[in-house]
């Protein structure tokens, strides 16, 4: 596939659009984590970037198809996708995080605090946060909603301690809410691992991807921009947020 990419002098990104991770901005261009991941990727093979937006849940089926090179785009490693394709090592890391209530949780800073019959929680439901929310605290009350806009707002009007999300959305509300909003909890509940996927049999390819990615963590470039698109707002204005 590399090979290809460099003598075609362009390679194709599957991606899928989900903010911050890939978005489209004011002026309809694609920006985010991942825009910026595959773009680098492109400069350092000396080839153009062709993006390919794809339904999330078609994305390995496309791949498989021979629709683009190689998918970056949030793809957590499971043993299921691990059937279909071949992963990098990863290069992205998120998972659970609560944000919680100043007024009702101000003074709570501990799992075991929050691990309380007295305490209400929200999650999407049938998300995994809510899944992980009755593992890690089984002794809370976990309500659900259908969209997690609805469990933030219980918190922000004061009617539950706290908000189960995967990571960026509960850094995302207490930016946006820090009179009212704070996180308890300085790393994620959980961990999800992201890695490039591309089609098995690609050893050499393989090989080559894994390489960058351990260079660009190296070097402080994935951290850098993974920060920078997921514990700060400093490019909201430009998208519709």
């Amino acid at each position: 596939m590399i090979e290809q990419a460099v003598k075609r002098g362009s390679i194709r990104i599957g991606m899928s659009t989900f903010v911050p991770w890939a978005m489209r901005d004011k002026n309809g261009g694609l920006i985010g984590f991942e825009i910026d991941v595959a773009t680098q990727l492109a400069k350092d093979l000396g080839v153009q970037v062709e993006f390919v937006p794809t339904p999330f849940d078609g994305i390995i089926p496309a791949l498989l198809a021979g629709k683009f090179d190689v998918i970056i785009g949030g793809l957590a490693i499971t043993p299921a996708r691990n059937l279909q394709v071949n992963f990098t090592i990863p290069y992205s890391e998120t998972g659970l995080q609560l944000a919680a209530s100043r007024k009702l949780a101000g003074s709570l800073a501990t799992m075991a605090d929050y691990n309380d019959a007295r305490i209400t929680l929200t999650c999407r439901r049938g998300s995994s946060a809510c899944s992980d929310g009755v593992r890690l605290f089984p002794k809370a009350t976990l309500r659900q909603f259908d969209d997690d806009a609805l469990c933030f707002q219980e918190v922000r009007n004061g009617n539950a301690h706290g908000v189960l999300a995967s990571e960026p959305k509960p850094s995302f509300w207490s930016l946006q809410n820090a009179d009212l909003i704070f996180m308890p909890f300085k790393e994620t509940l959980t961990r999800t691992n992201a890695a490039f996927a591309l089609r098995k049999g690609d050893v050499d390819s393989l090989n080559f991807l894994n390489n960058w990615i351990f260079l660009q963590t190296r070097d402080g470039f994935l951290r850098g921009r993974q920060d920078y698109w997921f514990r700060t707002l400093n490019w909201s204005d430009r998208v519709n947020m």
